[in-house]
Protein backbone atom coordinates (compact mmCIF):
# COMPACT_ATOMS: atom_id res chain seq x y z
CA UNK A 1 0.00 0.00 0.00
CA UNK A 2 1.17 3.73 -1.07
CA UNK A 3 1.98 5.86 2.08
CA UNK A 4 -0.09 8.75 2.18
CA UNK A 5 1.74 11.87 1.17
CA UNK A 6 0.26 13.01 4.33
CA UNK A 7 1.92 10.95 6.68
CA UNK A 8 5.25 11.45 4.89
CA UNK A 9 4.91 15.59 4.88
CA UNK A 10 5.64 16.19 8.24
CA UNK A 11 8.47 13.51 8.80
CA UNK A 12 10.05 15.33 5.78
CA UNK A 13 9.47 18.51 7.17
CA UNK A 14 11.41 17.49 10.66
CA UNK A 15 13.75 15.79 8.88
CA UNK A 16 14.57 18.98 7.00
CA UNK A 17 14.17 21.07 9.80
CA UNK A 18 17.14 18.70 11.65
CA UNK A 19 19.55 18.46 8.62
CA UNK A 20 19.13 22.44 7.92
CA UNK A 21 20.04 22.39 11.92
CA UNK A 22 23.17 20.23 11.79
CA UNK A 23 23.90 21.88 8.34
CA UNK A 24 24.52 25.50 10.22
CA UNK A 25 25.94 23.71 13.22
CA UNK A 26 29.19 22.39 11.15
CA UNK A 27 28.81 25.99 9.02
CA UNK A 28 31.23 29.12 9.59
CA UNK A 29 27.90 30.80 11.18
CA UNK A 30 27.91 28.55 13.98
CA UNK A 31 30.57 29.46 15.59
CA UNK A 32 28.98 32.07 18.18
CA UNK A 33 26.17 29.78 18.51
CA UNK A 34 29.11 26.94 19.83
CA UNK A 35 30.59 29.25 21.82
CA UNK A 36 27.95 30.56 23.64
CA UNK A 37 26.47 27.23 24.23
CA UNK A 38 30.36 26.80 26.16
CA UNK A 39 29.35 29.83 28.21
CA UNK A 40 25.48 28.43 28.71
CA UNK A 41 26.82 25.19 30.08
CA UNK A 42 29.45 26.73 32.28
CA UNK A 43 26.63 29.10 33.70
CA UNK A 44 24.70 25.49 34.31
CA UNK A 45 27.21 24.04 36.37
CA UNK A 46 28.63 27.70 37.97
CA UNK A 47 24.78 27.78 39.16
CA UNK A 48 24.76 25.17 41.32
CA UNK A 49 26.50 26.70 44.20
CA UNK A 50 26.71 30.60 42.80
CA UNK A 51 23.44 30.76 41.33
CA UNK A 52 20.32 32.00 43.21
CA UNK A 53 20.30 28.28 45.34
CA UNK A 54 18.24 26.89 47.78
CA UNK A 55 18.81 27.63 51.34
CA UNK A 56 18.88 24.15 52.53
CA UNK A 57 19.70 21.77 49.17
CA UNK A 58 19.25 17.87 49.83
CA UNK A 59 19.51 17.35 45.94
CA UNK A 60 23.21 19.06 46.19
CA UNK A 61 24.15 16.61 49.38
CA UNK A 62 22.66 13.36 47.71
CA UNK A 63 24.80 13.94 45.05
CA UNK A 64 27.71 14.98 47.43
CA UNK A 65 28.26 18.54 45.60
CA UNK A 66 27.07 20.41 48.66
CA UNK A 67 30.49 22.14 48.93
CA UNK A 68 30.31 24.03 45.71
CA UNK A 69 28.12 26.19 48.14
CA UNK A 70 30.93 27.06 50.90
CA UNK A 71 34.23 28.36 51.20
CA UNK A 72 36.79 27.51 48.05
CA UNK A 73 34.05 25.48 46.05
CA UNK A 74 31.77 28.76 45.51
CA UNK A 75 35.06 29.97 44.61
CA UNK A 76 35.21 27.68 41.86
CA UNK A 77 31.58 28.18 41.56
CA UNK A 78 31.53 31.94 41.08
CA UNK A 79 34.85 31.61 38.20
CA UNK A 80 32.40 29.05 36.68
CA UNK A 81 29.51 31.12 36.37
CA UNK A 82 30.87 34.34 35.67
CA UNK A 83 33.31 32.62 33.01
CA UNK A 84 30.16 31.75 31.60
CA UNK A 85 28.31 35.28 31.20
CA UNK A 86 31.66 36.57 30.20
CA UNK A 87 31.80 33.95 27.36
CA UNK A 88 28.04 34.64 26.13
CA UNK A 89 28.54 38.02 25.98
CA UNK A 90 31.36 37.83 24.01
CA UNK A 91 29.73 35.45 21.83
CA UNK A 92 26.72 38.12 21.52
CA UNK A 93 29.04 40.95 20.96
CA UNK A 94 30.21 38.35 17.78
CA UNK A 95 27.65 38.05 16.81
CA UNK A 96 26.28 41.99 16.56
CA UNK A 97 29.19 42.51 14.60
CA UNK A 98 27.45 40.06 12.05
CA UNK A 99 24.07 42.68 12.64
CA UNK A 100 26.19 45.57 11.90
CA UNK A 101 28.05 44.15 8.55
CA UNK A 102 24.47 42.66 8.23
CA UNK A 103 25.33 39.42 7.19
CA UNK A 104 23.41 37.48 10.11
CA UNK A 105 20.48 35.78 8.52
CA UNK A 106 17.25 35.67 11.19
CA UNK A 107 17.79 31.57 11.01
CA UNK A 108 20.74 31.92 12.44
CA UNK A 109 19.69 33.96 15.47
CA UNK A 110 16.68 31.39 15.61
CA UNK A 111 19.09 28.93 15.62
CA UNK A 112 21.18 30.80 18.03
CA UNK A 113 18.94 31.57 20.35
CA UNK A 114 18.20 27.40 21.13
CA UNK A 115 22.10 26.18 21.32
CA UNK A 116 22.31 28.86 23.93
CA UNK A 117 19.42 28.23 25.45
CA UNK A 118 19.54 24.73 25.93
CA UNK A 119 21.74 24.26 28.95
CA UNK A 120 19.95 26.99 30.94
CA UNK A 121 16.55 25.23 30.80
CA UNK A 122 18.25 22.67 33.46
CA UNK A 123 19.76 25.55 35.49
CA UNK A 124 19.06 26.57 39.17
CA UNK A 125 17.61 30.18 38.68
CA UNK A 126 20.35 32.55 38.48
CA UNK A 127 20.74 36.24 39.46
CA UNK A 128 16.97 36.30 41.28
CA UNK A 129 15.32 34.59 43.84
CA UNK A 130 11.96 35.22 42.18
CA UNK A 131 10.89 31.94 40.73
CA UNK A 132 10.74 30.74 44.56
CA UNK A 133 8.22 33.70 44.99
CA UNK A 134 6.09 32.86 42.14
CA UNK A 135 6.01 29.13 43.29
CA UNK A 136 4.62 30.51 47.07
CA UNK A 137 2.07 32.56 45.49
CA UNK A 138 0.94 29.77 43.20
CA UNK A 139 0.82 27.65 46.52
CA UNK A 140 -1.68 30.48 48.01
CA UNK A 141 -4.10 30.29 45.41
CA UNK A 142 -3.83 26.01 45.04
CA UNK A 143 -4.52 25.70 48.72
CA UNK A 144 -7.66 28.29 48.59
CA UNK A 145 -5.94 31.35 49.84
CA UNK A 146 -6.29 34.60 47.96
CA UNK A 147 -2.48 35.79 46.49
CA UNK A 148 -4.09 39.73 46.93
CA UNK A 149 -5.01 39.62 50.17
CA UNK A 150 -2.52 37.34 52.13
CA UNK A 151 1.41 36.97 51.28
CA UNK A 152 3.41 33.42 51.39
CA UNK A 153 3.70 33.96 54.86
CA UNK A 154 0.22 32.94 55.63
CA UNK A 155 0.25 29.51 53.93
CA UNK A 156 3.30 28.14 55.70
CA UNK A 157 4.93 25.02 53.78
CA UNK A 158 8.16 24.30 52.69
CA UNK A 159 8.37 26.68 49.51
CA UNK A 160 8.71 29.81 51.97
CA UNK A 161 12.34 28.60 52.86
CA UNK A 162 13.65 29.77 49.54
CA UNK A 163 11.57 32.91 49.27
CA UNK A 164 13.10 36.56 49.80
CA UNK A 165 12.08 37.65 53.41
CA UNK A 166 11.24 40.90 51.91
CA UNK A 167 8.54 39.35 49.80
CA UNK A 168 7.03 36.35 51.93
CA UNK A 169 4.76 39.41 53.33
CA UNK A 170 4.18 41.19 50.52
CA UNK A 171 0.77 40.39 48.24
CA UNK A 172 1.25 39.07 45.03
CA UNK A 173 1.57 41.99 42.57
CA UNK A 174 0.83 39.88 38.84
CA UNK A 175 -2.61 39.61 36.97
CA UNK A 176 -4.28 36.26 37.36
CA UNK A 177 -3.34 34.68 34.33
CA UNK A 178 0.11 33.97 35.63
CA UNK A 179 -1.30 33.18 39.32
CA UNK A 180 -2.70 30.54 37.09
CA UNK A 181 0.49 29.68 35.69
CA UNK A 182 1.91 29.42 38.90
CA UNK A 183 -0.86 27.58 40.38
CA UNK A 184 -0.64 25.12 37.70
CA UNK A 185 3.25 24.26 38.07
CA UNK A 186 1.91 23.71 41.86
CA UNK A 187 -0.77 21.52 41.47
CA UNK A 188 2.07 19.77 39.48
CA UNK A 189 4.90 19.36 41.69
CA UNK A 190 3.31 20.13 44.84
CA UNK A 191 6.04 21.76 47.19
CA UNK A 192 9.18 20.35 44.98
CA UNK A 193 11.16 23.27 44.29
CA UNK A 194 13.50 21.62 41.73
CA UNK A 195 10.88 20.27 39.95
CA UNK A 196 8.84 23.51 40.59
CA UNK A 197 11.44 26.12 38.95
CA UNK A 198 12.36 23.75 36.27
CA UNK A 199 8.78 23.65 34.93
CA UNK A 200 7.73 27.24 35.82
CA UNK A 201 11.20 27.96 33.02
CA UNK A 202 9.51 25.83 30.55
CA UNK A 203 5.97 27.40 31.38
CA UNK A 204 8.21 30.48 30.19
CA UNK A 205 9.22 29.17 26.81
CA UNK A 206 5.88 29.79 25.20
CA UNK A 207 6.39 34.06 25.44
CA UNK A 208 10.54 33.23 23.97
CA UNK A 209 8.52 31.74 21.26
CA UNK A 210 6.05 34.33 20.54
CA UNK A 211 8.64 36.92 21.25
CA UNK A 212 11.26 35.01 18.26
CA UNK A 213 7.86 34.79 16.18
CA UNK A 214 6.87 38.27 16.38
CA UNK A 215 9.94 40.54 16.58
CA UNK A 216 11.18 40.28 13.17
CA UNK A 217 7.48 40.60 11.62
CA UNK A 218 7.20 44.03 13.56
CA UNK A 219 10.21 44.79 12.18
CA UNK A 220 9.57 44.08 8.64
CA UNK A 221 6.41 46.03 9.20
CA UNK A 222 8.65 48.89 9.80
CA UNK A 223 10.85 48.45 7.24
CA UNK A 224 13.59 46.80 9.32
CA UNK A 225 16.38 44.70 9.63
CA UNK A 226 14.13 40.81 11.28
CA UNK A 227 17.78 39.80 12.42
CA UNK A 228 18.68 42.45 14.11
CA UNK A 229 15.63 42.90 16.21
CA UNK A 230 16.09 39.28 17.80
CA UNK A 231 20.19 40.42 18.33
CA UNK A 232 18.19 43.24 20.55
CA UNK A 233 15.59 41.40 21.75
CA UNK A 234 15.98 38.01 22.00
CA UNK A 235 19.55 36.54 21.78
CA UNK A 236 20.16 39.98 24.46
CA UNK A 237 21.55 38.33 27.77
CA UNK A 238 19.09 40.38 29.65
CA UNK A 239 16.25 37.77 27.75
CA UNK A 240 18.52 34.54 27.80
CA UNK A 241 19.97 34.69 30.78
CA UNK A 242 17.77 36.92 32.97
CA UNK A 243 14.75 35.92 31.63
CA UNK A 244 14.95 32.78 31.25
CA UNK A 245 17.93 31.53 33.46
CA UNK A 246 16.30 33.45 36.24
CA UNK A 247 12.99 32.52 35.54
CA UNK A 248 10.34 36.02 34.83
CA UNK A 249 7.07 36.28 34.15
CA UNK A 250 8.74 39.43 31.78
CA UNK A 251 9.13 36.44 29.05
CA UNK A 252 5.51 35.98 29.09
CA UNK A 253 3.99 39.46 29.21
CA UNK A 254 7.13 40.66 26.72
CA UNK A 255 6.12 37.66 23.84
CA UNK A 256 2.67 38.26 24.58
CA UNK A 257 2.77 41.86 23.79
CA UNK A 258 5.00 41.62 21.13
CA UNK A 259 2.78 39.52 19.68
CA UNK A 260 -0.27 41.65 20.32
CA UNK A 261 0.95 44.38 18.02
CA UNK A 262 2.92 41.80 15.01
CA UNK A 263 -0.93 40.66 14.63
CA UNK A 264 -2.05 44.36 15.20
CA UNK A 265 0.14 45.23 12.40
CA UNK A 266 -0.97 42.59 10.28
CA UNK A 267 -4.79 43.88 10.22
CA UNK A 268 -5.64 41.17 13.06
CA UNK A 269 -6.03 44.30 15.72
CA UNK A 270 -9.44 42.32 17.70
CA UNK A 271 -6.58 39.05 17.94
CA UNK A 272 -3.79 41.84 18.53
CA UNK A 273 -6.05 43.36 21.71
CA UNK A 274 -6.59 39.78 22.74
CA UNK A 275 -3.18 39.13 23.31
CA UNK A 276 -2.36 42.48 25.05
CA UNK A 277 -5.14 41.92 27.33
CA UNK A 278 -3.62 38.35 28.43
CA UNK A 279 0.22 40.22 28.93
CA UNK A 280 -1.22 42.64 31.38
CA UNK A 281 -2.86 39.91 32.85
CA UNK A 282 0.78 38.53 33.16
CA UNK A 283 2.41 41.72 34.91
CA UNK A 284 0.59 45.13 33.89
CA UNK A 285 3.12 47.02 32.50
CA UNK A 286 1.93 45.72 28.76
CA UNK A 287 -1.18 47.88 29.13
CA UNK A 288 0.91 50.53 28.20
CA UNK A 289 1.19 49.29 24.38
CA UNK A 290 -3.21 49.51 24.32
CA UNK A 291 -3.41 52.89 23.85
CA UNK A 292 -1.02 53.15 21.20
CA UNK A 293 -2.50 50.22 18.78
CA UNK A 294 -6.02 52.32 18.87
CA UNK A 295 -4.76 54.71 16.44
CA UNK A 296 -3.36 51.63 14.65
CA UNK A 297 -7.14 50.01 14.48
CA UNK A 298 -8.33 53.53 13.50
CA UNK A 299 -6.16 54.16 10.72
CA UNK A 300 -7.33 50.01 9.89
CA UNK A 301 -10.81 51.12 10.05
CA UNK A 302 -10.10 54.35 8.24
CA UNK A 303 -8.76 52.66 5.29
CA UNK A 304 -11.34 49.45 5.14
CA UNK A 305 -14.52 50.79 5.82
CA UNK A 306 -13.92 54.48 4.78
CA UNK A 307 -15.06 55.45 8.27
CA UNK A 308 -14.16 59.32 9.71
CA UNK A 309 -12.06 60.13 11.70
CA UNK A 310 -13.91 60.22 15.01
CA UNK A 311 -16.19 57.46 14.18
CA UNK A 312 -13.24 54.99 13.73
CA UNK A 313 -11.38 56.08 16.47
CA UNK A 314 -14.93 55.69 18.82
CA UNK A 315 -14.72 52.20 17.06
CA UNK A 316 -11.32 51.28 17.76
CA UNK A 317 -11.43 52.66 21.32
CA UNK A 318 -14.67 50.61 22.27
CA UNK A 319 -13.83 47.27 20.59
CA UNK A 320 -10.38 47.77 22.57
CA UNK A 321 -12.36 48.60 25.70
CA UNK A 322 -14.79 45.81 25.16
CA UNK A 323 -11.96 42.69 24.51
CA UNK A 324 -9.87 43.84 27.32
CA UNK A 325 -12.76 43.84 29.70
CA UNK A 326 -14.08 40.37 27.97
CA UNK A 327 -10.87 38.98 28.09
CA UNK A 328 -9.80 40.09 31.78
CA UNK A 329 -12.80 39.10 33.54
CA UNK A 330 -12.52 35.93 32.12
CA UNK A 331 -8.96 35.24 33.43
CA UNK A 332 -9.96 36.75 36.30
CA UNK A 333 -13.29 34.28 36.57
CA UNK A 334 -10.73 31.11 35.74
CA UNK A 335 -8.50 32.22 38.08
CA UNK A 336 -11.41 33.13 41.12
CA UNK A 337 -9.88 36.39 41.94
CA UNK A 338 -10.41 40.19 41.76
CA UNK A 339 -8.41 43.29 41.31
CA UNK A 340 -6.36 43.04 44.49
CA UNK A 341 -3.12 42.66 42.73
CA UNK A 342 -3.34 46.37 41.44
CA UNK A 343 -2.99 47.31 45.45
CA UNK A 344 0.08 45.06 45.58
CA UNK A 345 2.19 46.98 42.48
CA UNK A 346 3.36 49.55 45.39
CA UNK A 347 5.52 46.61 46.56
CA UNK A 348 7.97 47.49 44.77
CA UNK A 349 9.37 51.01 46.94
CA UNK A 350 11.36 47.90 48.50
CA UNK A 351 13.40 47.82 46.31
CA UNK A 352 16.65 50.56 46.59
CA UNK A 353 19.07 51.10 43.76
CA UNK A 354 20.28 53.08 41.03
CA UNK A 355 17.98 51.53 38.13
CA UNK A 356 16.02 54.18 38.10
CA UNK A 357 16.17 58.04 37.81
CA UNK A 358 14.58 59.20 40.75
CA UNK A 359 16.60 56.56 43.44
CA UNK A 360 19.71 57.73 41.58
CA UNK A 361 18.88 60.90 42.42
CA UNK A 362 18.03 60.19 45.78
CA UNK A 363 21.43 58.88 46.44
CA UNK A 364 23.30 61.36 44.72
CA UNK A 365 21.83 64.40 46.81
CA UNK A 366 22.32 61.56 49.89
CA UNK A 367 26.09 61.21 48.74
CA UNK A 368 27.38 64.94 47.54
CA UNK A 369 24.74 66.79 49.89
CA UNK A 370 25.90 64.87 53.13
CA UNK A 371 29.21 66.38 52.72
CA UNK A 372 27.27 69.74 53.83
CA UNK A 373 24.34 69.01 55.21
CA UNK A 374 22.76 66.27 57.20
CA UNK A 375 20.69 64.52 54.17
CA UNK A 376 17.85 62.11 55.73
CA UNK A 377 17.82 59.67 52.46
CA UNK A 378 14.01 58.27 52.50
CA UNK A 379 12.74 61.79 53.12
CA UNK A 380 15.00 62.91 49.67
CA UNK A 381 13.56 59.54 48.15
CA UNK A 382 9.90 60.27 48.64
CA UNK A 383 10.18 63.35 47.06
CA UNK A 384 12.25 62.28 43.85
CA UNK A 385 9.78 58.87 43.65
CA UNK A 386 6.97 61.54 43.60
CA UNK A 387 8.40 63.45 41.02
CA UNK A 388 8.96 60.22 38.75
CA UNK A 389 5.47 59.13 39.02
CA UNK A 390 4.22 62.89 38.13
CA UNK A 391 6.76 62.65 34.72
CA UNK A 392 5.19 59.56 34.06
CA UNK A 393 2.08 60.88 34.42
CA UNK A 394 2.71 63.61 32.13
CA UNK A 395 4.70 61.90 29.48
CA UNK A 396 2.18 59.09 29.03
CA UNK A 397 -0.56 61.30 27.49
CA UNK A 398 1.91 63.31 25.83
CA UNK A 399 3.53 60.55 23.80
CA UNK A 400 0.14 59.03 23.09
CA UNK A 401 -0.86 61.59 21.16
CA UNK A 402 2.35 62.56 19.47
CA UNK A 403 2.77 59.01 18.29
CA UNK A 404 -0.13 58.57 16.59
CA UNK A 405 0.27 59.41 12.96
CA UNK A 406 1.71 56.23 11.28
CA UNK A 407 2.36 52.68 12.86
CA UNK A 408 6.29 52.85 13.09
CA UNK A 409 5.28 56.53 15.05
CA UNK A 410 2.95 53.88 17.27
CA UNK A 411 5.57 51.16 17.84
CA UNK A 412 8.06 54.40 19.10
CA UNK A 413 5.57 55.72 21.14
CA UNK A 414 5.36 52.29 23.14
CA UNK A 415 8.99 51.58 23.26
CA UNK A 416 9.50 55.44 24.64
CA UNK A 417 6.51 54.97 26.99
CA UNK A 418 7.81 52.06 28.32
CA UNK A 419 11.60 53.12 28.68
CA UNK A 420 9.97 56.47 30.97
CA UNK A 421 7.83 54.12 32.46
CA UNK A 422 11.53 52.26 33.45
CA UNK A 423 13.62 55.16 34.22
CA UNK A 424 11.54 57.17 36.47
CA UNK A 425 9.07 54.09 38.38
CA UNK A 426 9.87 54.07 41.89
CA UNK A 427 12.34 51.26 41.69
CA UNK A 428 13.14 48.86 38.83
CA UNK A 429 15.67 45.12 38.14
CA UNK A 430 17.47 44.60 35.35
CA UNK A 431 14.81 42.78 33.56
CA UNK A 432 12.56 45.70 33.39
CA UNK A 433 15.12 47.28 30.71
CA UNK A 434 13.87 44.04 28.49
CA UNK A 435 10.51 45.94 28.13
CA UNK A 436 11.22 49.07 26.27
CA UNK A 437 14.01 46.60 24.29
CA UNK A 438 11.46 44.70 22.68
CA UNK A 439 9.75 47.77 21.13
CA UNK A 440 13.14 49.72 20.31
CA UNK A 441 14.68 46.34 18.51
CA UNK A 442 13.09 47.60 14.97
CA UNK A 443 13.67 51.38 15.45
CA UNK A 444 17.43 51.60 16.77
CA UNK A 445 19.32 49.59 14.59
CA UNK A 446 22.11 51.80 13.58
CA UNK A 447 25.24 51.02 14.31
CA UNK A 448 25.51 53.47 16.77
CA UNK A 449 22.39 52.58 18.42
CA UNK A 450 23.49 48.76 18.47
CA UNK A 451 26.50 49.86 19.89
CA UNK A 452 24.72 52.03 23.26
CA UNK A 453 22.17 48.87 23.60
CA UNK A 454 25.71 46.40 23.50
CA UNK A 455 26.73 48.89 26.35
CA UNK A 456 23.83 48.85 28.50
CA UNK A 457 22.92 45.61 28.54
CA UNK A 458 26.53 44.51 29.21
CA UNK A 459 26.44 47.17 32.15
CA UNK A 460 23.14 45.86 33.50
CA UNK A 461 24.73 42.36 33.21
CA UNK A 462 27.76 42.58 34.77
CA UNK A 463 26.52 44.71 37.81
CA UNK A 464 23.83 42.22 39.14
CA UNK A 465 25.34 39.08 41.28
CA UNK A 466 24.23 35.95 40.47
CA UNK A 467 22.68 35.39 43.77
CA UNK A 468 20.19 38.37 43.02
CA UNK A 469 21.90 40.88 44.16
CA UNK A 470 23.65 44.06 43.29
CA UNK A 471 27.34 45.49 43.44
CA UNK A 472 25.91 49.23 42.83
CA UNK A 473 26.81 50.10 46.30
CA UNK A 474 30.90 48.83 45.53
CA UNK A 475 32.86 51.02 43.61
CA UNK A 476 34.54 48.17 42.41
CA UNK A 477 32.30 46.39 40.97
CA UNK A 478 31.05 49.48 39.30
CA UNK A 479 34.04 50.24 38.20
CA UNK A 480 33.90 46.35 36.76
CA UNK A 481 30.80 46.47 35.52
CA UNK A 482 31.48 50.23 33.37
CA UNK A 483 34.71 48.91 31.93
CA UNK A 484 32.84 46.12 30.65
CA UNK A 485 29.98 48.14 29.36
CA UNK A 486 32.79 50.63 27.32
CA UNK A 487 34.56 47.44 25.87
CA UNK A 488 31.03 46.70 24.36
CA UNK A 489 30.28 49.96 22.95
CA UNK A 490 33.50 50.37 21.78
CA UNK A 491 33.87 46.83 19.59
CA UNK A 492 30.34 47.52 17.98
CA UNK A 493 31.07 50.94 17.55
CA UNK A 494 33.91 50.49 15.43
CA UNK A 495 32.61 47.21 13.34
CA UNK A 496 32.64 47.51 9.72
CA UNK A 497 29.32 48.05 8.54
CA UNK A 498 27.26 47.61 5.30
CA UNK A 499 25.01 50.35 4.40
CA UNK A 500 21.20 49.76 4.90
CA UNK A 501 19.20 48.69 1.52
CA UNK A 502 16.83 51.37 0.86
CA UNK A 503 13.80 49.95 2.12
CA UNK A 504 10.19 49.90 1.04
CA UNK A 505 8.23 52.17 3.47
CA UNK A 506 5.53 49.59 4.75
CA UNK A 507 3.91 51.79 7.94
CA UNK A 508 0.42 52.78 7.62
CA UNK A 509 0.21 56.68 7.32
CA UNK A 510 -2.97 58.60 7.83
CA UNK A 511 -4.19 61.38 4.97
Amino acid sequence: MTTPTSTRAPRSGLASGISRLAAFATSQEARPALFGLAGASLITLGGLGAGSTRLHDPLLESLHLSWLRFGHGLVVSSVLLWGGVAVMLVSWLWLGRRVVDRTATEYTMVATTGFWLAPLLFSVPVFSRDAYSYLAQGALLRDGLDPYVVGPIDNPNSLLDNVSPIWTTTTAPYGPAFILVAKFVTLVVGNDVVSGTMLLRLCMLPGLVMLIWAAPRVARHVGANGAAALWICVLNPLVIIHLMGGVHNEMLMVGLMMAGIALTFANHPAWGVSLIAIAVAVKATAGIALPFLVWVWMRQLRQRRSLGSVPAFATATAGSAGIFVVVFAVLSWLAGVGLGWLTALAGSVKIINWLTVPTAAANLINVVGGLLLPVNFYAVLDVTRIIGIAIIAISLPLLWWRFRHDDREALAGIALALLVVVLFVPAALPWYYTWPLAALSALAQSRSAIAVIAGFSTWIMVIFKPDGSHGMYSWLHVLLATTCAGLAWYSLSRAPETPEPAAEQQTVSSP
